[in-house]
């Protein structure tokens, strides 16, 4: 007798698979046993056991917020030179500081822009004392050096070879109008980025960065390269274990390891199935997603179009997730198996749920695709704004839709865009946002591929928000780039969209990484 082949949840017959479970996937799960999962589920992190709500729910009247981000540390260094009158020689370099009275202004103006940067900027950064030598080679030992993240170098005198040796990022600045102008003005690119040759000679240090005379400019690395340290090395907290949509298992979560170093911790379902279960069976808990449920229902512009129940669970396994991801430590949550397998265990969809701890600063995703969550993470870390992970469909009259249910309301990281509580829609079951995003609102959109060496980039603009039959958060949006261009180069399959454009911070971040940035749209939105 032949044993059939087992059905996907959704009526999809396998090898044929919906989009939730690609070619086999959701099969794959089906005939792994529980030790080769675990095995499977640590690649790059560890199975999260033992959890009770007891030991979770320790202080059941405070709603977990997420941590903060990681301050980026800054050690500048001013390098000039004091040269001595020679007769009839050529005694001095380039430049307008060469004595200790003007070096001393020019600390000054540097401790002034810098103070600026850090009072303004819209990320987290702490600048040592503005070192002023004649040769960065002395400052190599300091103890804030080797804390430091990144050296900005500020390039008056000769001294400045050195750097290439600290193993770090480093900026060169150098003045042209903005002050005495700097020696580097001149030999930044022969003498120290090409080495005496014709061609790039410095394998982390290139020629975009190199700033003249404008902090802004060295505010928006600075805001990247802050994005890639909270990125590198974070935590991930999988619900079912990392997985990688279309793709062998085990694979992408291994390349996210190495390029990324991201650990992923996994909870299994059995566990989350009894902490739901013991969170449900405690009156406090329940009180407080009722009365949370109550009062997200309540906020301007919000219209509810499901059961009543399915809201009030959704936040209920917020809570749980919250609880899980404070217990690890971390900020970032995903769940593989995100559609069937998780209803029954929280009697609702996770939809609402990822988009509530999106709009609060965690980053919520669905699908534990991790083809896509390393550019989530790294464009959230480096915009502070949540980000939209979304299904793209295909490129035609300079406009694509972007759809999924689990779209963050709160996309401008101050405002919530109003907002049609709704069922999802392959289940027409629980509850999902369909978030009525802004036309006109430029977004950044990441399409990573599958070998985590290529992703591109796509400046787009929201035309509209429709209400098609298909996942409920939906935008189409409107590009300047021709559509034939857009279908050859997307590669991979979900994409990740964010408010505003990042593509600058993107591209500076990802270099650091070896992954290629396509921008498609370096010129901008016309």
């Amino acid at each position: 007798m032949t044993t059939p082949k087992p059905a996907c949840p959704h009526g999809n017959h396998l090898p044929h698979a919906c989009h939730c479970c690609p070619d086999g996937a959701w099969h794959q799960q089906l005939s792994v046993s529980r030790r080769d999962f675990l095995a499977t589920a640590a690649v790059g992190g560890a199975v999260l056991s033992g959890l009770s709500w007891a030991s979770l729910a320790h202080a059941a009247d405070e709603i977990p917020a997420p941590p903060p981000r990681q301050p980026l540390k800054v050690f500048p260094v001013l390098v000039w030179d004091k040269p001595q009158p020679a007769p009839m020689t050529s005694w001095r370099n380039w430049g307008g500081i060469h004595t200790a009275e003007v070096a001393a202004e020019e600390v000054a103006r540097i401790t002034g822009e810098l103070n600026e940067i850090a009072r303004s900027a819209d990320f987290p950064v702490q600048c040592a004392k503005v070192a002023s030598v004649h040769d960065v080679k002395l400052v190599a030992d300091d103890p804030e050096l080797q804390a430091a993240d990144v050296v900005i170098v500020y390039g008056a005198g000769i001294g400045v070879d050195a750097a290439k040796d600290f193993g770090k990022d480093v900026i060169l600045f150098q003045r042209h109008r903005s002050g005495p102008v700097y020696l580097q003005y001149e030999i930044v690119s022969p003498r120290f980025l090409r080495q005496h040759t014709d061609a790039p000679a410095l394998r982390h240090i290139h020629f975009d960065d190199v700033v003249t005379d404008r902090p802004d400019e060295l505010t928006w690395r600075l805001r990247a390269l802050c994005g890639l340290k909270n990125s590198r090395s974070s935590r991930i907290m999988c619900i079912g274990g990392p997985g990688a949509w279309a793709q062998p298992e085990g694979v992408v979560p291994a390349l996210v390891k190495k390029i990324w170093n991201m650990d992923l911790q996994t909870v299994t379902y059995e566990d989350l199935d009894k902490l739901i279960a013991e969170a449900r069976a405690d009156a406090k808990t329940v009180a407080l997603a009722k009365q949370r449920a109550e009062a997200y229902l309540a906020l301007p512009g919000t219209t509810l179009e499901t059961k009543r129940d399915f809201v009030d669970n959704c936040f209920l396994l917020d809570h749980v997730f919250r609880r899980i991801m404070r217990e690890a430590d971390c900020r970032a949550i995903t769940i593989q198996g995100c559609m069937s397998t998780i209803m029954p265990k929280s009697l609702t969809t996770a939809c609402l749920t990822l988009s509530t701890l999106n709009d609060d600063g965690f980053l919520a995703f669905c699908e534990s695709d991790f083809v896509v969550i390393p550019s989530g993470i790294l464009m959230a870390n480096i915009s502070n704004l949540p980000v939209f992970l979304n299904d793209p469909t295909y490129p035609h009259d300079h406009v694509i839709t972007l759809a999924h249910c689990t779209g963050p309301r709160k996309m401008n990281g101050k405002t919530l865009d109003p907002a049609r509580i709704v069922t999802h829609f392959e289940s027409d079951y629980g509850a999902a946002p369909k978030v009525e995003m802004p036309k006109g609102q430029v977004v950044t959109n990441i399409a990573p591929d599958f070998k985590s060496e290529r992703w591109m980039g796509l400046l787009a603009r929201i035309v509209d928000a429709p209400f098609l039959p298909i996942c409920r958060d939906q935008i189409d949006v409107e590009y300047d780039v021709p559509d034939q261009v857009v279908a050859e180069r997307m590669p991979g399959f979900h994409w990740m969209t964010a408010y505003g454009d990042h593509t600058k911070e993107l591209g500076y971040a990802l270099r650091r990484v070896g992954i290629a940035w396509d921008n498609l749209s370096a010129g901008g939105l016309t």
